[in-house]
């Protein structure tokens, strides 16, 4: 009897020392996933910005940033929405196919670009609001909310009084980790949308594509209460590698529109060159 309790006594032992080996080992692992990169810190404050670079190397499994706790932190998509506000809208038919006209109404807008008449591409490029609320309302918020659930999308707040504004004002969400697993599911090929949608996604995402690589992404900007909140999401692709990111910025002083919208770009840009990706 005696030798049976000392035998149950070194399993009991031996398996809280392996439990223990693992979850410090998975710790470990974890950690070593989230590298802090203090290059990027210093792009930032040399730009009179402050928030996070974060960027995910989809080969080596990989994140990258100045600062992981901004990254988990949610803010209002914006117009980086459209990524997912096209998606739903090509799944529902809302939108027909990317040869689709959006009209213009002949009314003044917030920015030339978008008083004349655009095709699905340039409505994406221009980031035209009108265009995506007009799709919006047509989705519906019970089929909005399905297809958000569906896509694992952030933490949106969707009803039929915001339907077309929900991603520019209120209290959706989404944090930068949030926009990567969703670009991850997207590049990996495992959303749950057909090969028609995604080949049509991925051009009209397209910013540049050069011999080296292909620059795809969407901005985004939320002015919530006088506070200013600046996107910028996609991937650049390598013939090796892809790397995913969501940078997400935020004025340090006054707000100057021209400048702040170039920054989201120029400091992504530079984050990756430290990575030496470019």
């Amino acid at each position: 009897m005696r030798i049976t309790s000392i035998a149950v006594f070194l399993i009991l032992f031996i398996s809280c020392k392996e439990n223990k080996r693992t979850n410090t080992l998975n710790k470990e692992q974890s950690v070593n996933k989230n590298i802090i990169k203090p290059e990027f810190q210093s792009i930032i404050d040399s730009s009179e910005v402050k928030g996070s670079i974060l960027i995910y190397d989809l080969n080596k499994d990989i994140y990258y940033s100045n600062d992981f706790e901004w990254s988990n932190n949610g803010n209002l998509p914006a117009s980086t929405f459209k990524i997912a506000n096209s998606i739903i809208g090509l799944e529902t038919g809302v939108i027909e196919n990317d040869s689709v006209i959006f009209k213009w109404d002949g009314e003044k807008k917030w920015l030339k670009n978008w008083e004349q008449d655009l095709i699905l591409r340039d409505a994406f490029q221009f980031s035209c609001v009108h265009c995506y609320q007009e799709v919006a309302r047509k989705i519906g918020s019970k089929r909005m909310n399905d297809y958000v659930s569906k896509l694992n999308y952030g933490n949106l707040e969707i009803d039929s009084t915001n339907i077309d504004k929900f991603w520019l004002e209120g209290e959706s969400r989404i944090s930068q980790m949030q926009q990567i697993d969703f670009l991850k599911r997207f590049y990996n090929f495992e959303l749950p949308i057909s090969k028609r949608t995604e080949r049509i996604m991925r051009n009209i995402m397209l910013i540049e594509e050069t011999d080296q690589y292909k620059l795809s992404g969407k901005s985004g900007l939320s002015n919530n209460n006088g506070e200013y909140n600046g996107w910028f999401v996609g991937c650049i692709e390598l013939k090796n590698n892809t790397y995913l990111f969501a940078t997400n910025l935020e004025p340090k002083n006054e707000f100057d529109f021209d400048s702040f919208i170039k920054k989201r770009l120029d400091l992504t840009l530079l984050g990756l060159r430290k990575l030496n990706v470019l």
